[in-house]
């Protein structure tokens, strides 16, 4: 089943997040070559494509997984859970419909 994943940065956590990034973006990566990833990216802070020193308010992931609880599993094993630069993690199912 598909789950979402929504990260919620914490406060002034942008140096933070350029740190972990490289070890988030490999896990994503070995979703995507599983064929288990939908969609992932990061929410600007600002209305703007590259937000600066604004930073970002989150990240979004919807890929597949077996269980709510390997997906729990799995976001709580983010670089960055464990970098504090999310101070929340949600995980949904989700039901795909478009495309």
């Amino acid at each position: 089943m598909w789950y979402v994943i929504e990260g919620y940065d914490g406060e002034s956590v942008l140096e933070r997040r350029l740190e972990a990034r490289p070890a988030h973006v490999e896990r994503l990566i070995a979703l995507r070559d599983e064929g288990r990833l939908l969609v992932a990216g990061p929410c600007p802070a600002v209305d703007a494509e590259d937000p600066g020193p604004a930073g970002f308010s989150g990240s979004v992931v919807i890929a597949e997984f077996d269980s709510l609880e390997s997906a729990r599993t799995w976001a709580a094993a983010d670089p960055y859970v464990s970098a504090g630069v999310y101070t929340r993690v949600e995980v949904r199912p989700f039901r795909r419909v478009l495309p």
